[in-house]
């Protein structure tokens, strides 16, 4: 196939483009977003309506959901590489739609299968919402790629803190309008949100960044160098600084989603599943309603303070959850700042990895990086119901602060050899 013709900018021109880019991405986060976070929220007691209330699966919604994001993180950035970032997050936004419906149509007739398949093309949503933050970064100065990245995952703020309130109008419009069964509700307007989604990038997403800065790959002469996820995890292993940025993303997301997943299967076997959605909310605003400081101070104060704040914050968040037990209340600053500390790994890794991957591999270091970060997540999110059934959510939540732990004794390392090496403190 033949590769897109770069668009010719000077300098006034790029920051233009940029500047419009930043606002069509923005646009596209916030219904994406929006969808993401009121149907996943719900995901949980969709499997526990099939299988039953104590069910250990209930985790296996948010799971497959991130596995279906992994899984297409890779592919869509192939994708990317070939044609542009417009072509890959369009066909992530549409995928998304067409699970949405199989998802409700799963909700509504009890079908796990039918219902699986659906969160798995969901993933595709997802998998694009994340693929913007690095979009927003082709057209960016070096010295502004964090703050740029930070502008998309603020976008998200909106929806998502949205998302999860439209929860109770949408599971009475589907049971009053269209005779759905309760839960299927959410899913069914969640696909009307992506393909509000799907439309914007489609129209507005024009000239692509990606191909306007000269990144994509297939150009006539350019020798044909095909991505693969083994070359590319051993170009990743191979740099210090993007093994760090990658483990960050991992083990924040990670964290994040296993102990977000039960946290409402959690309060509804305590009685308060009526809060559910506004702890979800609470904490959804945690992940990105600070990410312009966030990029601010990853910017200005470096990628590796950036990733400790993270971590630790992510140790405080699994504490304060670990000891919650059946105090609701506990639960509101828990995943708040579970959250926020995301928020400081993921912005700091992404960053670290966009600086230490050289501008030919970037984008298909940046799809494998996702796929980890992706697939881990759902490992988490689906071991996390049989480790809550099993042990309890107080030591789920202790096996995260483990985890959180790990990543923070890592960046104070890295710090300390970087420190040692003055002509690298400079990159982190």
């Amino acid at each position: 196939m033949t590769a897109p013709p770069i668009v010719a900018l000077d300098p006034a021109e790029r920051m233009a483009l940029q500047r419009r880019t930043l606002r069509v991405l923005a646009s596209g986060q916030v219904v994406g977003a929006a969808a993401l976070a009121s149907a996943v929220t719900v995901g949980a007691f969709v499997i526990q309506d099939i299988l039953g209330q104590d069910t250990p699966w209930a985790g296996a919604a948010t799971a497959t959901v991130t596995t279906g994001t992994a899984f297409m993180s890779q592919s869509l950035s192939r994708l990317m590489q070939r044609r542009g970032r417009r072509a890959g997050l369009q066909l992530g936004y549409g995928l998304a739609v067409v699970g949405g419906l199989i998802a409700a149509a799963g909700a509504h007739l009890e079908s796990l299968v039918l219902f699986l398949v659906g969160l798995f093309l969901y993933g595709n949503g997802q998998a694009s919402n994340l693929l913007a933050r690095y979009a927003a970064t082709d057209l960016a100065k070096p010295e502004e790629r964090s703050r740029a990245m930070s502008r998309i995952v603020f976008a998200s703020t909106f929806g998502a803190v949205l998302g999860p309130l439209l929860i109770g109008p949408a599971q009475y419009a589907g049971e009053n309008w269209f005779g759905l069964q309760r839960y299927a509700g959410p899913w069914l307007f969640s696909s009307m949100f992506f393909s509000a989604a799907t439309i914007n990038t489609a129209v507005r997403l024009r000239p692509d960044p990606l191909i306007a800065a000269g990144g994509i790959a297939g150009r006539p002469g350019d020798p044909r160098t095909p991505l693969r996820i083994g070359a590319t995890i051993r170009s990743i292993n191979r740099q210090p600084s993007a093994r760090l940025a990658v483990l960050a993303m991992v083990i924040s997301q990670v964290t994040m989603v296993a102990v977000m997943a039960m946290t409402p299967v959690h309060l509804k076997l305590n009685g308060h599943e009526g809060v559910s959605q506004y702890v979800i909310s609470l904490h959804i605003a945690g992940m990105y309603a600070f990410s312009p400081l966030v990029g601010r101070y990853c910017d200005q104060r470096g990628r590796l303070p950036t990733i400790r704040i993270g971590a630790v914050l992510l140790v405080a968040a699994t504490v304060l959850a670990a000891v919650s037990g059946s105090v609701e209340q506990l639960l509101f600053p828990s995943l708040w700042v579970l959250g926020l500390g995301w928020n400081f790994g993921l912005i700091g890794g992404s960053s670290l990895l966009i600086d230490s991957i050289p501008a030919t591999e970037r984008v298909g270091v940046q799809g494998v990086a996702d796929l980890l970060m992706s697939f881990c997540g759902g490992l988490a999110g689906f071991a996390s119901g049989f480790i809550r059934r099993a042990v309890g959510f107080h030591v789920l939540a202790g096996s995260a602060t483990i985890a959180a732990g790990l990543l923070l004794v890592t960046v104070y390392t890295a710090r300390r050899v970087a420190a040692s090496r003055p002509n690298e403190t400079a990159a982190v």
